[in-house]
């Protein structure tokens, strides 16, 4: 039988080969699987374009992910340097990539994504407008919006935020409502000047059954953007952000109608007392749509520190419902993350994803801390950084500071409880001091 997109493969009972992958991976019945695909409540992203894809779940009863962002700027354009982030992010487990590139030759960045690379490759269109035609932005037509968009497809691009949401009538309810930080999406902001300066509809909502077409010819996921997303703790859960959201679950459903697979992004900054309830209404709004969110970064006080303030909201938003994770690094807010700053952003994201697995039940998830608590009882050095999320740091913060006894650690020595446990459960004699 033919297909379509991995929703319609689904819908029609057919176990593509990426959907036996991903059932393999997640230790999921297939038959299970087929039907979360078949509902939306899975998404699988997979252009037809991209041969050299692992692919990834995403979405409910399977592992929460995390996407790492890249690309050039205006003041960065070492293309060497963000394939260097790359290659960096994956050997980390990064499920996915999301090219950002806003300078520069970005096809040929983008096509050697999705030509190397075997992360699940996002992008952003309205970015690579203002690069790609090179002319003022109230100058760009509704029709070369939509054109990039169909180029970005025919490159091998799995996923792309489109700022679909933010319509007329979103941006009236946005001017009613003032905010402190107005809008803080670079795609959102763009596409509301584009709408200010021609007096327009956004062409992404207007032409969205065009759109839609792309995606279904490619298989292309659509990662319906949050303009209007909270840049700051006193603008979250507004009326803009709930208006652009009630846009957002319309857009989905007309997705599902033909068979194109759909991911809903969320915060951005955000109270800790006010992720559980957004992560609820996302869920019952967009009937269990997977959810991607940035952050959400619990607290605006951190620049420098923000991977962790979005590790921390980013635990609670996947154990209420995100299926997906937005890694930030310490340079957000500040400057072009370098690779240090990426793996430091993929670390806390990902303690964070599993932290909401183990408090999810997601299968197999607690295992790995069974197994560290194991070596750990039993002293064992090789096996406690063998299960380390991050083995080379574990490793060289051991070597730099080796204790007199390799039963011990420079912490504790023979005041060590572990180890004195061990013995005197074992009927050995416990010495604190040497005799």
């Amino acid at each position: 039988m033919e297909y379509a997109t991995q929703m319609d493969a689904a819908r029609k009972g057919i176990y593509t080969k990426e959907l036996l992958a991903v059932a393999e991976d997640e230790k999921i019945d297939k038959d299970e699987l087929i039907k979360l695909v078949a509902k939306g409540q899975v998404i699988i992203p997979a252009n037809k374009n991209h041969k050299c894809l692992k692919p990834s779940g995403i979405g409910t009863k399977l592992r929460t992910k995390i996407n790492v962002n890249l690309g050039t700027s205006r003041d960065w354009t070492d293309l060497d340097m963000e394939m260097e982030k790359v290659k960096s992010a994956v050997d980390m487990g990064a499920e996915a990539i999301m090219d950002l590139s806003s300078c520069g030759d970005t096809q040929v960045f983008r096509r050697k994504l999705t030509s190397e690379c075997p992360a699940v490759i996002g992008t952003v269109p309205i970015y690579d407008a203002v690069v790609y035609y090179k002319k003022a932005l109230k100058d760009i037509t509704a029709k070369e919006w939509i054109d990039v968009v169909r180029m970005h497809a025919e490159d091998g691009v799995d996923f792309m935020t489109i700022h679909c949401g933010i319509n007329k009538e979103t941006a009236r309810k946005f001017k009613r409502n003032k905010r402190l930080m107005n809008i803080v999406s670079r795609g959102g902001s763009i596409i509301y000047a584009w709408m200010e300066m021609t007096g327009n509809e956004n062409p992404f909502y207007e032409y969205y059954d065009e759109v839609l077409d792309i995606c279904r010819q490619y298989d292309v996921t659509m990662s319906l953007g949050d303009a209007c997303r909270p840049g700051c703790l006193k603008d979250a859960t507004d009326a803009a952000q709930i208006e652009e959201l009630i846009a957002l679950s319309e857009l989905t459903n007309r997705a599902w109608e033909k068979d194109v697979q759909v991911m809903i992004e969320g915060p951005g900054h955000m109270p800790l007392n006010q992720i559980k309830a957004n992560m609820e209404v996302q869920q019952a709004m967009c009937k269990g749509a997977p959810f991607y969110v940035l952050g959400p970064l619990v607290t605006d006080i951190a620049p420098g520190y923000d991977h962790i303030t979005a590790a921390i909201g980013g635990a609670i938003a996947a154990t209420y419902g995100a299926s997906f994770l937005c890694y930030v690094t310490p340079a957000e807010h500040l400057r072009l993350p370098d690779v240090n700053d990426v793996k430091e952003g993929i670390i806390a994201s990902k303690i964070a994803a599993h932290a909401a697995d183990i408090a999810k039940g997601v299968p197999g998830a607690r295992d790995w801390d069974d197994n560290m608590g194991q070596a750990r009882k039993e002293l064992d050095w090789e096996k406690t950084f063998e299960y380390s999320i991050d083995p080379e740091k574990a490793r060289n913060y051991r070597a730099s500071a080796k204790p007199e006894k390799e039963d011990t650690c420079s912490m504790c020595g023979n005041f060590c409880a572990v180890k004195n446990m061990n013995k005197i459960l074992d009927g050995e004699i416990v010495s604190i001091f040497d005799e």
